[in-house]
């Protein structure tokens, strides 16, 4: 029905005749000549509608905003002074000879062009709306582009696409499964895959040595600005491989999909262990564009009279750190509250400060309601942190992960309240992972999940398990963690020994991972691989916020679809079906209702 989308016109084709097929973006009427502006997933082109043309005229002039309408057309210059250098089809516009409304519409709950008035709850009731927005456009084109890219990559390094299903059977691999149940089996539930983890690991068993999949996935969680119950994974396990061959293969891919979509050539990937990053930056994905980092104090605060330091310094899991902010002690103290209470939200029982005014002056050059209970390490204090005028300095003190969380999510806010980036990428690779995290019961459980490998013998494993390293490693790119992945374990005594360790027995080992089990035991190769996080990916690359932006239907952050209103309830009969039967809540009645 089209010879053309809108924004493909240029001056190259004045005088040809095209056909057109869209929307109204914008009917103007100026003096009886009217000018619509139509618009497709391409652009917008200005056609101009005569009273000459009647039947034209009469269609455009009914014409309103969203109506669906083909155009025919001559291209010709707009006249000058009416050119407009700034938009792709700024210098033509088509003198219509036909305008067929193809279909009406009725008046749209917001403009497009007035987006950021309205609420995001209304653009995801009407999201079909909202994607016609040029900027949501933009971004799902460039999500097609970045796919594209990686398919074409991953293809010429000799990985086959291979799917792998959707109806499980649910494992423990870190979060909430979903649950479907089985009409033909009452009782019996599949699971929605949180990854598949396990079936890439027996592709591996059965030979397929590199594969790869674009991958739905999907957790019960709870949702965060990068978080949805439902999102993509890009995919990818290779045998016969050791961590460098595949952080190697993975951060090739990530530089020239950069260079390709957004011509930008990413800065050395620098390697970082695990407890550097913590230590450094209270995070295992740390933002390396913000130039603050935490420095340990333990030693310092065990001489205090500060219970509020002392205690933590002095604990096995507790940690004082501090945070120096350069130019800081210009913060009000309304600010200071304000990042007291963000601290409370990761745990922090408050947040004790010093705003250093004149070092040279001592004691008399700081101020703080927390500087009279050290004064016996205040100047080794700000040496080490290397405080200068015009500082401020932060504290954190608790348990380690306490600490952590807080000030390392207090660095981040701080750098982008003050403005502190100092490029626009830093990709970086975590590696060095513990195997293990223990709860505040002491029990362990795996960091990552419990296929990937220890970076050590069986017999060093079961010694210490708490202190084990793991072959995993991490791309972390602007403090996103981008993709994730290990080596795994390929050997059965070695899955085994983990399973022990986690309080897995063998009675439940058979019942949850027989099937892996048993695959170990025939010629299993050594393998790994990796995850891409594919919304956050184009999140970045898009320079969003969420990854709602750049997923075409998401969910809100009650993991709900207000366009569809799903999750919905089902009919009597289908719950029958599937031997399912509803528990109902006892209505209680009290006096006077």
């Amino acid at each position: 029905m089209r010879s053309h989308y809108c924004g493909q016109l240029n001056e190259t084709l004045v005088d040809q005749t095209v056909t057109l097929c869209g929307w109204v973006h914008r009917r103007r009427d100026h003096g009886g000549v009217i000018f619509l502006d139509m618009r497709d997933r391409d652009g917008i082109a200005q056609v101009v509608v005569d009273p000459d043309t009647a039947e034209a005229f009469a269609n455009a002039d009914r014409a309103r905003s969203e109506y669906v309408l083909r155009i025919q057309g001559r291209i010709r210059l707009r006249p000058e002074g009416t050119q407009n250098p700034n938009m792709p089809t700024g210098m033509i516009e088509v003198l219509a000879k036909e305008v067929e409304v193809l279909n009406t519409a009725a008046t749209p709950p917001f403009q497009l062009d007035e987006h950021g008035k309205v609420g995001e709850e209304v653009r995801l009731k009407h999201r079909y709306i909202d994607l016609r927005r040029p900027e949501m456009i933009d971004k799902l084109r460039l999500r097609s582009r970045i796919s594209h890219s990686v398919r074409a990559f991953l293809e010429g390094q000799g990985f086959l696409d291979i799917e792998t299903p959707i109806l499980t059977r649910a494992t423990p691999e870190g979060a909430r499964d979903y649950l479907v149940p089985s009409r033909t089996h009452p009782g019996s539930f599949f699971a929605l895959p949180q990854s598949p983890q396990l079936f890439k690991q027996l592709l591996m068993v059965a030979g397929f040595d590199r594969y790869y999949q674009i991958a739905k996935c999907f957790r019960d969680e709870d949702l965060r600005a990068d978080r949805q119950p439902e999102f993509t994974q890009i995919d990818l396990e290779a045998s016969f491989v050791e961590e460098e061959d595949i952080m190697g293969i993975t951060e090739a891919m990530i530089r020239q999909l950069f260079q390709e979509v957004l011509e930008v050539t990413l800065p050395e990937f620098p390697r970082m262990t695990w407890h550097e990053a913590m230590t450094r930056y209270g995070s295992d994905k740390p933002d390396l564009r913000i130039p603050l980092e935490l420095t340990d104090v333990d030693d310092l605060m065990q001489q205090v009279d500060f219970k509020v330091f002392s205690g933590p310094a002095s604990a096995d899991d507790g940690r004082v750190a501090a945070l120096r902010v350069p130019g800081g002690a210009k913060l009000s103290r309304k600010e200071i509250d304000d990042y007291t209470k963000f601290v409370g939200i990761y745990g922090a029982k408050g947040l004790a400060w010093i705003k250093v005014n004149e070092r040279a002056k001592g004691l008399e050059g700081l101020q703080s309601p927390i500087v009279k209970f050290m004064e016996n390490v205040v100047e080794e204090l700000l040496e080490r942190v290397g405080a200068e005028d015009g500082d401020i300095i932060f504290f954190g003190a608790d348990k380690a992960r306490i600490v952590n969380e807080a000030i390392g999510a207090l660095r981040v806010r701080l750098g982008e309240d003050l403005d502190l980036y100092t490029r626009e990428w830093a990709p970086l690779w975590v590696v060095d992972f513990p195997m293990f995290e223990a709860d505040d019961d002491g029990r362990l459980s795996p960091l990552h999940h419990p296929f990937t490998s220890p970076a050590c013998s069986v017999e060093a494993l079961k010694e210490n398990p708490a202190e084990a390293l793991s072959r995993a490693y991490d791309m972390v790119l602007n403090g996103t963690e981008l993709g994730g992945g290990s080596i795994r374990i390929h050997d059965q005594a070695m899955q085994r020994s983990v399973f022990e360790i986690l309080g897995i027995g063998e009675e439940e080992a058979r019942e949850k991972f027989g099937f892996l089990l048993d695959a170990l035991q025939y010629g299993a190769p050594p393998h790994g691989g990796l995850a891409f996080g594919l919304d956050r990916l184009v999140m970045l690359m898009t320079g969003g916020r969420t990854i709602r932006e750049v997923i075409a239907f998401p969910k809100t952050q009650s993991a709900a679809c207000l366009m569809t209103d799903a999750p919905g309830e089902v009919s009597g009969d289908q719950l029958k079906e599937l031997s399912i039967r509803l528990r109902q809540k006892a209505k209680v009645e009290t006096a006077g209702e």
